[in-house]
């Protein structure tokens, strides 16, 4: 069964464990203050989720600021247009998508109930919920990883919002920096350690995301075009991972960009970059999709019986 682990805000080492079915919690008896030497203390987690399944001094949930259970540094890598349709909403087909990734800084690491701040520079901020895969073993250059041994180098899941500056992103061609800035990657509530058995529920995983209570995305893993033993391999030829690292498996469709209409994209080309461009954001002002200042995003992943279930974010956007 898996293990739910929290994060507070009552210290560096302040862990709980989920009491499973209640919003009550177990305070985790570890000296750890990075997520990698909490999961290398692994009896740690095992007393404290034996104390859980007895709701033996637990603490109301609704008590504790929780913080993201990905702590920072870290790597944190993502792969880009992995759901077929965010394939398609971008204006690509599908099955001739190429595996590709990028890197955001861990200081974009937040909260499952942080604040969304928009830098003043910044108009056009868009949202993207992923399932986070944090890994529990080194990940070498070179390795190969099977659905089978899939469990050997990811200890759990956490929900991500992968939040993008698109006026910095597409004229730039700039991911990292579109991506980066502090609060663009809410991470938590939960930190879902999963035994191996639990696996293959994965395809199962819903991804939902609301704006003010409206759905925008909603879709299982098996839209995904690359699953995440296929992304681990092509990852680990040239970069390495280690314990505690994040990699986001990409998002589904209905974010706020959307590709234009296909005699608009060919008008598009034949216009200099700086005036494509200008006309694109022209047009992207009436769109009413982007995020604005007071809106509220939340994001869950669960399976659609509960089997497994990674919480919910509810994060309020704020622009500077």
């Amino acid at each position: 069964m898996s293990i739910s682990v929290l994060r507070t805000d009552e210290g560096p080492s302040a862990w709980y464990v989920e009491v499973p079915g209640t919003a009550r919690a177990v305070r985790i008896d570890t000296d750890a203050t990075t997520t990698a030497a909490l999961l290398a203390d692994r009896p740690a987690i095992e007393k404290a989720a034996a104390a859980a399944a007895q709701a033996t001094g637990s603490v109301d949930v609704t008590t504790l600021a929780l913080v993201s259970p990905v702590t920072a540094p870290c790597r944190v890598v993502a792969q880009m247009v992995n759901f077929r349709s965010h394939a398609k909403d971008s204006g690509f087909n599908p099955d001739q998508v190429p595996p590709t990734f990028f890197r955001k800084s861990s200081g974009s690491l937040a909260g499952p109930h942080a604040t969304i701040v928009r830098p003043e520079h910044v108009r056009f901020l868009d949202y993207e919920i992923e399932l986070g895969l944090v890994l529990g073993a080194p990940l070498p250059v070179g390795t190969t990883v099977t659905e089978a041994d899939l469990p050997r180098f990811v200890a759990g899941l956490v929900v991500t919002n992968d939040v993008s500056a698109r006026d910095i992103q597409l004229p730039k061609g700039q991911f990292y920096e579109s991506k980066s800035y502090p609060t663009f990657t809410p991470v938590g509530p939960r930190l879902v350690l999963l035994e191996a058995g639990e696996f293959p529920h994965l395809e199962r995983l819903r991804l939902r995301l609301w704006v003010n209570d409206v759905l925008r995305q909603d879709r299982t893993l098996a839209d995904m075009i690359v699953r995440p033993a296929e992304a681990l391999t092509l990852l680990a030829r040239f970069q390495s991972l280690d314990p505690g690292d994040l990699l986001l498996t990409g998002t589904p469709g209905g974010t706020a960009l959307k590709a234009p209409a296909k005699i608009v994209e060919i008008i598009g080309g034949l216009l200099p970059p700086a005036v494509k461009w200008k006309a694109f954001f022209a047009k992207a002002e009436s769109n009413p999709d982007y995020l604005q200042h007071g809106d509220v995003v939340t994001a869950t992943i669960a399976t659609d019986d509960g089997v497994l279930d990674l919480g919910r974010q509810r994060t309020p956007v704020e622009h500077r």
